[in-house]
């Protein structure tokens, strides 16, 4: 049925999913401890995962059993970075600092001047954000940048699962992994919230929303899209966050923070651009 789907709208809703999943879940933060909704999240995109993918465990070397572990601890670092950092200060702004990850790693390493232009832009975004900074909660920027290094490892390591495992095998273990890693934290110390059958409804939901919708739209999608093309759409998270955030949580942005998210979106959107100029076309 996906396949039916234009790849670009493919995108656009698996971006739409996750930012509504990360206002369900901002929702529920009275009610349940961030980490609780981090498990929850991880728990049900696990077992969805695992009965799709059902991933073959034999004649693994020791290296793919490494990378696939150090994903899984990614991945399970970056959800709960970013939903701590959801918990103090607004999604959109979270988000855009997040997407300096992904947007360094584009650039780096880079001696263009053109990229270093996409970068200073970028800066003045952050810069931006800081003359608010009487609305925002130092912990909750932290927690965010925090967020945007696991991103960008989050990027290395999947590449490096993909080429080692097969179909969603790697990232079904990784998240198995990720769930195993917050499990102690959940039971010694923010399982608050575990024992509503609300909060365990509405986590599985999310779980849905921010992990097996956009999964799922993403992989489809890359079958038939340019990856340059898919990288500029994922530019848009930040703007989507924002508008999640007024429309699920009724968190309005300052003007200045408006122009912050647009600086680090047209900055990524440069960077991919110039990033995939350096890539030949592919032979017909």
């Amino acid at each position: 049925m996906l396949s039916r789907v234009p790849p670009v709208w493919l995108v656009v809703v698996g971006i739409c999913s996750v930012q509504l999943g990360a206002g369900i879940a901002k929702n529920l933060f009275d009610d349940a401890a961030p980490t609780t909704l981090v498990w929850l999240r991880l728990a049900t995109s696990s077992v969805v995962l695992a009965a799709v993918a059902r991933p073959s465990l034999r004649g693994r070397t020791a290296r793919d059993w490494q990378v696939a572990v150090a994903f899984g601890v990614t991945l399970g670092a970056m959800n709960w970075a970013i939903y701590e950092s959801f918990a103090r200060i607004p999604l959109g702004i979270a988000v855009t600092i997040e997407f300096l990850g992904p947007l360094a790693l584009a650039v780096s390493g880079s001696r263009r001047a053109r990229d270093l232009v996409w970068a200073l832009l970028a800066a003045l975004g952050v810069a931006l954000l800081g003359l608010e900074r009487g609305h925002l909660d130092l912990a909750g920027v932290g927690f965010a940048l925090l967020a945007a290094a696991m991103w960008a490892a989050y990027i290395l390591l999947s590449a490096d699962t993909g080429r080692r495992w097969p179909g969603l095998e790697g990232l079904t273990v990784a998240s198995i992994v990720a769930t195993v890693t917050i499990t102690p934290v959940v039971v010694t110390l923010s399982g608050r919230g575990l024992g509503d059958p609300r909060v365990v409804l509405l986590g599985a939901l999310v779980g849905l929303l921010s992990s097996v919708v956009p999964y799922s739209c993403e992989i489809t999608a890359l079958r038939t899209i340019r990856p340059s093309v898919f990288g500029i759409l994922m530019s848009l998270e930040p703007a989507a966050a924002a508008l999640a955030g007024i429309v699920v949580v009724h968190e309005f942005l300052a003007p200045v923070q408006w122009a912050a998210v647009a600086c680090v979106v047209v900055a990524s959107v440069g960077a991919t651009r110039a990033e995939s100029r350096l890539v030949a076309p592919a032979p017909d």
